[in-house]
């Protein structure tokens, strides 16, 4: 086969994606609180950008007219007999707590909480030493992940005498903190509960594998006693904590701005951003009358101040055009999932990124970017975009449920059955199927995992 290199000339259709189209993808798919930190940094770097107050200016005069008459209702001789800006009486206190009230909290980590307990134990060199190493060797769940053996020969001691600086952290609060596994976790917390001689810590230490398998018979069998005794037994162990670490670096609670908000009037749902901290832009007139009445202006500035005027516009134009698509797809959100907002979850409807797509004309990677990480406040509480989107399942009537009622469905069969005989996968399937869904034992083993229920075998009660 002969090779050769040669030239060739052709035509094709490409899309690129310029600096400013790429820009603009990433504004339409940021949450409002991060939009709002890069617009107020737009409005540092473009002088010709300014943030619209005109509603601040509004309210100036009513404002200082309403202090007027504050000030003239304000009994001033109540607030001086109360030592009201008196040297060393109430204002310093105020200033003085304000004051205390702006210092942040320091956080202590994990592995200081545990030194500092080391410290108020022992004041042996070789203790801490050994005791800080074990510290830093403890995962997130506060087990210890390194080997006895191997912490013994970095310090050159025996694995007993390692043995024994671990058995002083293992006392340490929260209790089970420094085990090797599950098993010396949950005898570690029985031992602080003064229960080592108890039938849970003998189930635990000599038929803990059949424990972690639920085969209570079994237990029964070996042990002697009834399933129900075994059963309350289970319930004690199931109080104690399989990652005690997890107490102690657990992150605060992160707290969700709404992008959006849909409130009811009347029979109508309405759909509005919820972006009154996002500043509003406008062109500078200052800057646009220097460009077009002053003839002294040199050509270079003239280019300076056109080419930021020209990225204003641009950046104006497409944050609008972002607070279009939103509520664009949102309000078909509403519309798809009235059930939802007017009857709960357990109506929501089967619906894909690309039929919103197709309803309101746009791409489907368009409607992924403004579902992408965005929340919406709703009369049923603050939930993600990404939750009004699930897939289908066929009904005996041809039309299609959620998989997420269908989720809500198993929950409401599981939370009514007996107990003492709790319905198999294959039986709740029989259930939904006379009520019209179609759904395979599989799926509803796969739904009821999503969910963390456990199988009927499991669930049992003696």
């Amino acid at each position: 086969m002969e090779m050769k290199i040669g030239l060739h000339m052709g035509m094709q259709q490409r899309l690129v994606m310029t600096p400013r189209l790429q820009q603009a993808l990433k504004l339409l798919q940021m949450p409002t609180q991060e939009l709002q930190q890069v617009l107020k940094q737009e409005i540092l770097q473009n002088p010709l950008l300014e943030e619209i107050d005109d509603e601040i200016e509004e309210n100036i005069e009513e404002e200082t007219e309403e202090e007027k008459k504050d000030e003239d209702e304000i009994d001033w001789d109540e607030y001086f007999e109360n030592g009201f800006g008196i040297s060393g009486g109430y204002a310093e206190e105020e200033e003085r707590e304000e004051f205390l009230e702006r210092v942040p909290v320091a956080k202590q980590s994990f592995s200081d909480y545990l030194i500092s307990q080391l410290r108020l134990i022992t004041d042996e060199r070789e203790v801490l030493e050994v005791g800080e190493y074990i510290i830093g060797s403890l995962d997130d769940s506060g087990y210890l992940t390194c080997p006895l053996r191997e912490i013994a020969d970095t310090f050159g001691i025996s694995e007993e005498e390692a043995e024994k600086v671990l058995k002083i952290i293992q006392t340490f609060d929260p209790p089970g903190v420094g085990a090797r596994d599950l098993k010396e976790c949950l005898l570690i917390q029985l031992e602080a509960k003064e229960m080592l001689d108890s039938l849970a810590a003998r189930i635990i230490m000599d038929l803990f594998e059949e424990f972690k398998q639920k085969k209570y018979l079994d237990i029964s069998k070996k042990l002697k006693i009834s399933l129900k005794e075994i059963q309350e037994q289970a319930k004690l162990i199931g109080t104690l904590n399989p990652k005690p670490g997890l107490d102690i670096i657990a992150d605060e609670p992160k707290y969700v701005i709404p992008d959006l908000i849909v409130e009811r009037v009347g029979e109508k749902y309405v759909v509005f951003l919820n972006d009154r901290n996002v500043p509003r832009l406008r062109i500078s007139q200052s800057y646009r009358n220097e460009l077009q009445h002053n003839p002294h202006i040199t050509s270079e500035t003239k280019d300076f101040i056109q080419g930021r005027l020209k990225n204003a516009k641009w950046l104006i134009q497409t944050i609008e055009q972002r607070r279009r698509t939103m509520i664009k797809v949102m309000e078909c959100i509403v519309e798809e999932q009235r059930g939802f907002f007017d009857r709960g979850a357990a109506y929501i409807r089967p619906l894909t990124l690309q039929a919103v797509a197709s309803r309101i004309s746009m791409h489907e990677s368009t409607v992924s970017r403004v579902t992408t990480n965005k929340y919406v406040q709703t009369p049923r509480g603050v939930y993600e975009l990404k939750y009004f989107f699930s897939s289908s399942l066929s009904t005996q009537s041809g039309e299609e449920v959620s998989a997420k009622s269908a989720k809500i469905k198993i929950i409401e069969i599981i939370e009514k059955e007996d107990p003492k005989k709790p319905l198999s996968d294959q039986k709740i399937a029989d259930i939904l199927r006379e009520d019209g869904l179609i759904i395979a034992r599989r799926t509803v083993a796969k739904y009821r995992e999503h969910l963390g229920v456990l199988p009927a075998r499991h669930r049992k009660q003696y």
